[in-house]
């Protein structure tokens, strides 16, 4: 196998920035995902600008309206150490975190 060489980070991006960048990219207004998870506009306009915590059980609200896996909103960020992101579980684990955001589950 050829060896590669890794891209290298170019942003950094937060938890806010990462519910704004799904939301957007399915061209759904903040007021859309209001009404499908019943978490308020004020609140999910508070999030995306990080004035208010994502946490769990909103994560997980969320990414179902968002159609993603909560773990892309709250750790968008995650960066693996290289050793690990070689290994077969952790691949399976990217394929299916992949599948998931696809909506194959």
């Amino acid at each position: 196998m050829k060896k590669y060489r890794p891209a290298k980070k170019r942003i950094t991006i937060s938890v806010g920035e990462s519910v704004r960048i799904l939301r957007e990219l399915q061209e759904l207004s903040q007021n859309q995902p209001a009404q499908l998870t019943g978490i308020p506009y004020a609140t999910i306009s508070a999030i995306e600008n990080d004035r208010v915590r994502l946490g769990v059980e909103r994560a997980k609200i969320l990414a179902t309206a968002l159609k993603c896996h909560p773990s892309i909103l709250v750790f968008p960020g995650w960066k693996l150490p290289d050793e690990a992101a070689a290994s077969p579980v952790a691949r399976a684990n990217a394929i299916g975190v992949a599948l998931t955001y696809r909506g194959c589950e």
